[in-house]
């Protein structure tokens, strides 16, 4: 069984590198595939993805790919909007039962907003900013970046996905004109904070597995490296539907 993490942190890893796709929304329902518990499922991922995406970060930030004050005022809304939604369901003191079908059908959710934002993402950009312009200079909007993150916060603690494929597309809908690479760059290390705050908050409350996250880690990185080293220009014709769709199906499973 730990053959089988490995390799699948492995083959997780190495989708995340070619196209980019969000390790959670891959990883999670892979641990419910092996039999994994939602709960614990979700807590582990989180802190997966907070490791994982912390080499990203220091590549971008090298790059200057990051913008550091729309990170700072994303987590301003989304660390406390973790923060509170864990204290929230300590203070419950709900059974494990009842958390694994708060977190699965958190989950579903999550999955098939993710299909939806990786099937019409090329589209909703165009349609957003149809002159691709950019701009250098970026003018902040506190409030509604805040509100983001507050939603990112929330849906990332209970489904440990969000961060990736909706964080970005959120950010693009409020700043069209920033460029993709910052973009993408920005929304790393903002869910390297989020990630790693509510991981934290769901090991506190039991919902870890040490030596699984061991395993994951063991295949993930060396399958991101590789990924990271091939080509995309195939990929995004088929390989991002095909997950889009199966995003979709795992998802609507959860929910029904």
């Amino acid at each position: 069984m730990e053959l089988g993490y490995a390799i699948a942190g492995l083959v997780v890893g190495f989708i995340v590198g070619l196209t980019g796709v969000g390790g959670g929304s891959l990883m999670t329902p892979i641990l419910l595939w092996f039999g994994i518990s939602p709960s614990t499922a979700v807590g582990t991922d989180l802190l997966y993805a907070a490791i994982t995406k912390a080499g990203g970060v220091f590549v971008h930030h090298k790059q200057k790919h990051v913008d550091w004050k729309l990170t700072g005022w994303l987590s301003m809304g989304s660390v406390p909007a973790s923060l509170l939604t864990l204290g929230l369901l300590s203070w419950l003191h709900l059974s494990t039962h009842v958390l694994d079908s708060v977190f699965k059908l958190v989950l579903g959710i999550a999955l098939l907003l993710t299909a939806a934002s990786i099937l019409l993402k090329t589209k909703l950009m165009k349609l957003i900013n149809p002159a691709g312009n950019a701009q250098a200079e970026l003018v902040l909007k506190p409030l509604p970046t805040v509100l983001i993150g507050v939603g990112l916060g929330v849906l990332v603690t209970l489904s440990s996905i969000g961060a990736g494929a909706l964080g970005t597309l959120a950010l693009f809908a409020l700043y069209p004109a920033l460029p993709t690479r910052r973009l993408v760059g920005t929304e790393i290390a903002h869910a390297v904070p989020l990630t790693l705050v509510a991981g934290l908050g769901h090991a506190s409350m039991g919902n870890l597995n040490y030596m699984l996250l061991l395993n994951l880690l063991m295949g993930s990185l060396p399958g991101i490296w590789l990924g990271s080293k091939l080509t995309r220009s195939l990929t995004d014709t088929w390989l991002r539907p095909a997950l889009a769709i199966m995003l979709a199906v795992v998802g609507a499973k959860l929910v029904m």
